[in-house]
């Protein structure tokens, strides 16, 4: 039975389709058949990080109103197996998704993969809504700052009261959290706040801790999710997020500053 996860958050910004991309690139790595919907239309950046937006023919919204299928839309990846991606549109509103169109498609899916990767546009207006509605878990991603925890905060109750399992009285969703731009050293000077401080404000799972690193911003221009720069620090993460996700006791990395060597130590460096 295919399991629907929405990667959401409540600010802009923060890393939500880096994280899309990579946690369904994982997923394939490990042999799971995967498809990442990207659900912010209008902007339409999933395809871009995944490399694939001149494959793009039809989108998301043209299988909601039936002007191609679910076949006809789809985009295999070329570089892993297993993993597919459906596009958003750039050139409609967010008026153009509906709860009847997603829940339709997101059913058609199911029926082929193991996981639906929902990519949620910031936010609580409509397209994060239905991006969230019928999800089975939740990946909020949030960065160690006070406005993006407070807004995170704002998601999980949306999460909690206006989804379909919240509804139907049905268990509900399982949220983790992913702190994503995490710098030991800046939280060390009182910079940013600490692992700890976000998990006593959220009170969720943490799933993963993602350092800040300019390799996430080389991977997005180069069309490559970060998970394949396996000599990144932010790609090593990536693969022990997906490794925590799937069962795998996988100790948290990069969260504690880094100990000077012995030169630096020597000559009085930092």
């Amino acid at each position: 039975m295919a399991k629907i996860i929405v990667i959401t958050s409540g600010k802009g910004g923060v890393g939500k389709t880096t994280t899309s991309a990579a946690f369904g690139t994982g997923l394939a790595l490990k042999g799971h058949k995967t498809v990442l919907i990207d659900f912010d239309v209008g902007l339409r950046n999933l395809d871009l990080i995944m490399g694939c937006e001149r494959r793009v023919v039809y989108d998301f919204i043209n299988v909601i109103q039936g002007e191609a299928t679910v076949q006809q839309a789809l985009i295999k990846d070329k570089r892993v197996e297993n993993l597919f991606i459906l596009a958003a549109s750039q050139t409609r509103d967010k008026d153009a998704l509906n709860q009847e169109g997603v829940g339709r498609v997101l059913e058609q899916l199911a029926k082929d993969f193991e996981y639906i990767i929902c990519d949620s546009p910031a936010g609580i207006e409509k397209g994060a809504h239905l991006a969230m509605y019928y999800a089975d878990e939740a990946m909020v991603v949030t960065n160690p700052e006070v406005s993006s925890v407070r807004d995170s905060d704002r998601v999980l109750g949306i999460l909690a009261s206006k989804t379909k399992r919240a509804e139907e009285n049905k268990e509900p969703i399982k949220e983790r959290l992913i702190l994503s731009r995490y710098s030991p050293d800046r939280v060390a000077r009182g910079e940013m706040l600490s692992v700890e401080d976000v998990q006593e404000i959220l009170s969720i799972d943490l799933l993963g801790v993602i350092p800040e690193s300019q390799a996430v911003l080389n991977a997005s221009n180069s069309g490559e999710p970060v998970i394949l720069h396996e000599d990144s620090e932010a790609g090593q993460a990536y693969r022990d997020l997906v490794d925590r996700y799937l069962g795998v006791d996988v100790p948290h990395r990069f969260v504690d500053p880094k100990k000077p060597g012995f030169f630096s130590r020597l000559f009085g460096g930092n």
